[in-house]
């Protein structure tokens, strides 16, 4: 019997303090990797109110700004004053970065061919993909994060007074039909909390955020004419308390880098192998296999074999081959899994050497990925995002 259950997905803005982190350790990765594709990156970042700390490891023979590049972030991210939670212009970066330790670089680049590069850690990583959205992505996941892309789109135009740090969360109701397959419903409930300049009145606020912001996300997922149906939570916190929010970032609350896996995914659905991805360069296999495996994931789905398909992929540190590669369709596959198994393995060649070239992973492309999530983005530079035309026999 058909059955229907309600599914939270969360996101956070550029401007929340742990997604900050996250794109300063990919932008200083990117300026590794524009002049040497074959730094190692291992970057850490940590913040909180006027300080940022860079920690880790880094190999390369491009001499990186590190300071001009936490500005940059911080600029474009829009702090432009300490009071809301920290300012590009004074802030003090604290630098404690050395060399990738020598025993790890022994084992895994003891062979150079592309072929043979051994995976950087062991451990498993996840990829997801559902045909619930154009996207290939989770509804609830897709519209929490786009209801946060389009606050930044009105902060940066029409809500001035709209400050950088906020968070979202979309409750979709959904039913599995006798098949097993998963359906969208109806969105139960949006929910954006975000940083404001003091004394915008809560009328201004609810209505703003929800006419300028929810509705036009809604009209692009959903039916329009049932927006008053839903469930519209903007702020709670003050309209429980009566306290505004308008000290956020840093100052409001610590960001460390890797703190936001579940956001940057798949949004609580498909599961996660626990590594980060931002700071990480392409070598390191909690960040390319993760993006390979969405990209087996899509392709699976987007040749419909699959509606909604999870695969995991594990590996051991210095060796090339994969340990194991699981398939799970959830029962929607036109083959059984153990066939779609097959189709991966004839189709793709998740050796890490072989992700990064067949991916071209060794380009300045990671800031970008740092917020609003790494799938699910239509952009040529997602090379992941591009479904994979399969080789698919019977026999």
């Amino acid at each position: 019997m058909p059955k229907t259950f309600l599914f939270c997905s969360e996101s956070v803005s550029d401007g929340h303090p742990d997604k900050l982190c996250d794109q300063i350790s990919d932008a200083i990765l990117d300026a590794c990797l524009t002049h040497d594709t074959e730094s190692k990156v291992a970057l850490e970042t940590a913040a909180k109110g006027n300080t940022i700390g860079l920690y880790g490891e880094i190999t390369t023979t491009t001499k990186v700004d590190y300071i001009g590049e936490v500005r940059n972030v911080l600029k474009k991210v829009g702090y432009n004053d300490v009071s809301w939670g920290c300012d590009w212009k004074s802030v003090f970066v604290h630098c404690n970065i050395m060399q990738q330790e020598a025993e790890i670089a022994s084992v895994v680049h003891r062979n150079e061919t592309q072929e043979t590069i051994g995976a950087g850690d062991q451990g498993f990583m996840m990829g997801y993909a559902t045909d619930e959205t154009e996207e290939m992505m989770p509804l609830s996941h897709v519209l929490c994060t786009q209801l946060l892309i389009k606050l930044k789109e009105v902060r940066q135009t029409e809500l001035t007074w709209v400050r950088p740090d906020a968070k979202s969360q979309a409750i979709v109701e959904y039913f599995e039909d006798e098949n097993g397959h998963i359906h969208p419903k109806r969105i139960h409930t949006l929910l954006i909390s975000t940083q404001h300049q003091p004394g915008i009145s809560r009328d201004v606020l609810e209505t703003k955020i929800r006419d300028l912001v929810m509705r036009p996300v809604v009209a692009k997922y959903h039916n329009a004419s049932q927006f008053e149906n839903i469930n519209i939570l903007i702020n709670p916190k003050q309209k429980i308390s009566n306290v505004e929010w308008t000290v956020g970032g840093p100052l409001a609350d610590a960001g460390v880098t890797g703190r936001k896996i579940i956001v940057d995914t798949y949004g609580g659905w498909g599961g996660h192998g626990g590594g980060a991805f931002s700071g990480k360069d392409p070598s390191k296999v909690d960040r390319s296999a993760c993006y390979a495996a969405r990209w087996v994931a899509k392709s699976l789905v987007a040749a419909k074999i699959a509606k909604r398909v999870l695969i995991q992929v594990s590996y051991v540190i210095g060796e090339a081959r994969p340990l194991s590669i699981h398939v799970n369709s959830f029962g929607t596959g036109i083959y059984p899994d153990e066939k779609l198994l097959k189709i991966v393995e004839k189709n793709f060649d998740l050796r890490p050497g072989v992700i990064v070239r067949e991916l071209n992973l060794k380009r300045p492309i990671y800031l970008k990925t740092a917020a609003y999530g790494h799938f699910g983005r239509n952009d040529p530079e997602f090379t992941w995002e591009t479904p994979k035309q399969l080789k698919v026999h019977e026999n």
